[in-house]
């Protein structure tokens, strides 16, 4: 658990930081993502750090050695797709971190299921829905159990 998620959980006010790993081989998507997101989606949350990738085995790799809050994937990446990838990461990292996968379109929404990411996002890329789906997982992850 990142200091960014003990913040929230004391009973301050203060904004929730984010570090989000941003996966696409697409830099038109990854900055899509970024603008779309912005860096205060919500009152509550602030993204303080984009890690971004464009490769599945650097995503994979940074995943396991990094200290992300969560990580967007990119379900139409080539090669390594972000759903294959979600669903490897989900099963093989230990408190692997909330998962948002962008799906090719809202149809794709039993893919993403099955890659047992915690939300998607279809193409055409809306702002509002990334924004929406960032701040969503963020408050989910912060409930207590």
């Amino acid at each position: 658990m990142t200091a960014s998620h003990t913040a929230s959980s004391s009973g301050t006010d203060a904004p929730r930081g984010l570090r989000v790993l941003l996966y696409s081989d697409d830099v038109t998507t990854r900055d899509k993502v970024r603008l779309g997101v912005g860096k205060r989606p919500a009152k509550d949350v602030v993204i303080e750090a984009w890690h971004e990738v464009a490769t599945g085995e650097m995503a994979l790799r940074d995943t396991e050695n990094g200290q992300f809050d969560l990580l967007i994937l990119d379900g139409e990446a080539g090669k390594v797709g972000g759903m294959g990838l979600a669903r490897q990461m989900k099963n093989e990292i230990y408190g692997c971190p909330p998962i948002l996968v962008l799906t090719g379109r809202p149809q794709d929404s039993w893919l993403a299921a099955w890659s047992q990411a915690d939300l998607a996002v279809p193409h055409p890329l809306d702002p509002l829905a990334l924004a929406t789906g960032v701040c969503e997982l963020v408050r989910r992850d912060r409930t207590p159990a």
